[in-house]
C-alpha cells in the first residue's frame, strides 16, 4: 500500500484542511450501515469519536485494521478511540504502523 492521501489541498487562494472524518462499516455508499463513527484529527493524531454499532457489535480486528491503515494512508502517527469494556471507560491509543507489517503487532497503550 504506497498510495497515500494529502490532509490539505489548494485550491485558489484557499487551502482546504481535513479536519473531521466520518467513517461508515457498510458495502456500499448509500446502503444501511452497521457501524459509524466521526473521527476528528489534530496533528498527526485522529481521534474516533461517537463509535456506535448496530446490535452492540464489537470492535474487530479488521475494523481496528481498517482504522490503521486509513490513518496510515493519511500520513497519521498515532489514533485513539474510547470504548466501554467490562463496564468501565477505556480509552485506547494506538500508533500507526504500515499494513505491510501486519504480522508485527501495533503498540497500544491504555490510559
Amino acid at each position: 500500500m504506497t498510495e497515500s492521501m494529502s490532509k490539505h489541498v489548494q485550491i485558489g487562494e484557499w487551502i482546504f484542511e481535513i479536519k473531521m472524518v466520518r467513517a461508515l462499516k457498510v458495502s456500499e455508499y448509500g446502503k444501511p450501515y452497521s457501524a459509524i463513527a466521526n473521527c476528528n484529527v489534530n496533528g498527526d493524531t485522529m481521534y474516533i469519536d461517537g463509535l456506535l454499532a448496530k446490535n452492540a457489535k464489537i470492535f474487530t480486528k479488521s475494523d481496528f485494521n481498517s482504522f490503521n491503515d486509513f490513518c496510515y494512508k493519511m500520513g497519521l502517527k498515532q489514533f485513539s478511540y474510547h470504548r466501554y469494556q467490562n463496564g468501565q471507560s477505556i480509552i485506547k491509543d494506538n500508533m500507526v504502523s504500515s499494513p505491510d507489517d501486519r504480522d508485527s503487532a501495533s503498540i497500544i497503550l491504555s490510559k
